[in-house]
């Protein structure tokens, strides 16, 4: 499986082609679809263009780009504590919300993770569980009673050199172990993110690429867009295909 990360926490001065509103996010996941991602992850934005959990910001993004892409492609969000930093808060804006994500991210090593999993849960939304490197949120996974019923578990490598972004990713994997209660995803970023895919490919993993790991191709070159980035991805992942059928 293929997501695409639309935008992250990304400004406008970081690249041109970073969707922000509604509409853009729809008309970027669109393309990205049509170029091969198979799920969609996103950041809604709200006043001056800042990720934003309330109601409204999440209902218009959401509801935009599911009706605009086919039916059958999920559609998520994320929860990061740099939205609302308080986890009550971001418990509160969750169950509030009026149009519901297929799935949310949770990052676990952020304060109130399971309470925010927890709430997903509570009104049916998948859980994406983010563990990501250098820090001990495979190890507060784990201890997570509730840690079956996520949908997958994000290994997202931190690691952005190209070098040794590859070898973090398999620290990672060896942390959180061999006998985890749901299907992993595994990505990187900037530098890290073409040499943790070809190792996701490799290992045949699902994984995920757009502007919010990366800008750019990987020879380098800059990307027009998250379709630009998809396409690149598809290729790599249908070269490691073909090599594994007999």
């Amino acid at each position: 499986m293929l997501q695409v990360c639309l935008n992250g926490v990304r400004s406008r001065d970081e690249g041109r082609h970073i969707p922000v509103s509604p509409a853009e996010l729809a008309a970027e996941a669109v393309r990205a679809v049509e170029a091969g991602a198979e799920d969609v992850h996103l950041h809604p934005r709200g006043a001056g263009g800042l990720d934003s959990l309330e109601p409204g910001a999440v209902g218009e993004a959401v509801g935009a780009v599911r009706a605009a892409v086919p039916a059958g492609v999920r559609v998520g969000v994320t929860t990061g504590a740099w939205a609302a930093p308080a986890p009550e808060r971001r418990v509160e804006l969750i169950r509030a919300w009026t149009v519901l994500p297929d799935h949310a991210s949770v990052n676990w090593h952020e304060e109130g993770a399971e309470a925010v999993a927890d709430a997903l849960l509570g009104r049916g939304i998948g859980v994406e569980a983010g563990v990501w490197s250098g820090t001990d949120g495979a190890r507060r996974f784990r201890a997570w009673p509730s840690a079956h019923r996520v949908l997958r578990v994000l290994a997202e490598v931190t690691d952005t050199g190209p070098a040794t972004a590859t070898a973090t990713a398999t620290a990672l994997l060896r942390e959180l172990g061999d006998d985890l209660p749901a299907p992993l995803l595994l990505h990187g970023e900037d530098g890290g993110a073409w040499p943790v895919l070809r190792a996701a490919a490799a290992l045949g993993l699902p994984t995920r690429i757009g502007l919010e790991d990366t800008l750019t191709l990987p020879d380098g070159s800059p990307a027009t867009g998250n379709a630009h980035l998809v396409r690149a991805a598809r290729d790599i992942l249908d070269e490691h295909d073909g090599r594994s059928k007999p």
